[in-house]
């Protein structure tokens, strides 16, 4: 993994603390993490995520070469038309998560921070004799997240990818600063980390791991298409699809919110009826502060632990919500 992208200058906002971890280079929140998640939820502010990789691919045979590596059907994919993609291993484990869109040029895509230059090395060793050109853009561009109802305007010739959850903006890093000055109020990575796991959308590295494997996300659909072959570790997905279950699966938790601290990354999810000392069933992938929902997280556990059973992720109380069907 190659190092992050240089630290966001809108880290200089008043108020802003910056993010550790994997989200490095942006601000986790600037003051007040509830007013940024509200704001976000009523479709007003942005979110900074400048410290993603963006790669593209450009060439007249990049829709149909992509095609063929990819998870997803884009040899017929729309300029506009946004859509999320995997790249498996040839055991079906996932290995890249990709964001993108097509301009009628280009094929745009932002990534996890430090991922790209694996990426790139990939689809570099895949080009052949293929008519394409894949470049690593994060130094001259920095992803813009504007939530769901925002009626911020687009500056003329930025790629954007529009979802139900908001829209992504592949913005000319040197204007950063102009167009956060122009459509505030920031929001850290804290809020959108929230609203994700409300939204029970996972992310690569967070609710992913060596072995997992798309059934488990719900990946299916969303960044799997089923009706198409030629990609490496489509056998995995079909065989899953066809003849078998996941063995683990992801589910959204509300914790007790009598606890001040949340249960991070990793830490063991058991029955509750077993106590602290029972048999670990999964593990917390995310945990976030919600203004709604209170303390909430996403954890994979085995696929058999009943729905209904109620968890303890550490010490903390934990009701299951399911997000992928045992």
């Amino acid at each position: 993994m190659q190092p992050h992208s240089p630290a966001s200058p809108l880290l200089s906002l008043p108020g802003a603390v910056p993010a550790e971890g994997r989200d490095e280079g942006v601000a986790a929140h600037y003051g007040d993490l509830f007013r940024e998640q509200r704001a976000l939820a009523g479709g007003t502010g942005f979110v900074d995520l400048s410290h993603r990789g963006v790669v593209t691919v450009s060439g007249d045979d990049r829709l149909s070469w992509l095609h063929l590596l990819l998870t997803q059907h884009v040899s017929d994919l729309p300029a506009g038309q946004a859509t999320e993609a995997l790249i498996l291993s040839a055991h079906g484990h996932v290995e890249h998560a990709m964001y993108l869109v097509d301009d009628g040029e280009t094929v745009w895509m932002h990534v996890e921070p430090g991922t790209q230059g694996d990426l790139i090395a990939y689809l570099e060793s895949m080009k052949f004799f293929y008519r394409v050109e894949t470049a690593d853009r994060t130094e001259d561009f920095a992803v813009v997240h504007l939530p769901a109802g925002s009626i911020a305007d687009v500056p003329k010739g930025v790629a954007v990818r529009e979802t139900p959850h908001g829209r992504d903006l592949f913005l000319p890093r040197g204007e950063l600063e102009a167009y956060a000055g122009a459509h505030g109020p920031a929001a850290g990575i804290l809020a959108y980390e929230a609203l994700r796991v409300e939204a029970h959308r996972p992310r690569l590295g967070f609710e992913t791991d060596h072995r997992t494997i798309p059934h488990e996300l719900g990946w299916i659909g969303s960044a799997v298409h089923l009706q198409k072959g030629c990609y490496r570790g489509q056998e995995t997905v079909a065989r899953v699809q066809n003849l078998g279950k996941p063995p683990r699966r992801l589910v959204f938790l509300h914790l007790d919110g009598s606890d001040v601290l949340l249960p991070g990354p990793g830490t063991p999810v058991r029955l509750a009826a077993d106590g602290e000392e029972g048999r670990q069933l999964g593990f917390v992938t995310t945990s976030a502060r919600h203004h709604e929902l209170g303390p909430i997280a996403l954890a994979l556990v085995k696929r058999n632990v009943p729905v209904d059973a109620e968890l303890l992720a550490g010490n903390t109380a934990a009701a299951q919500e399911v997000v992928v069907e045992p």
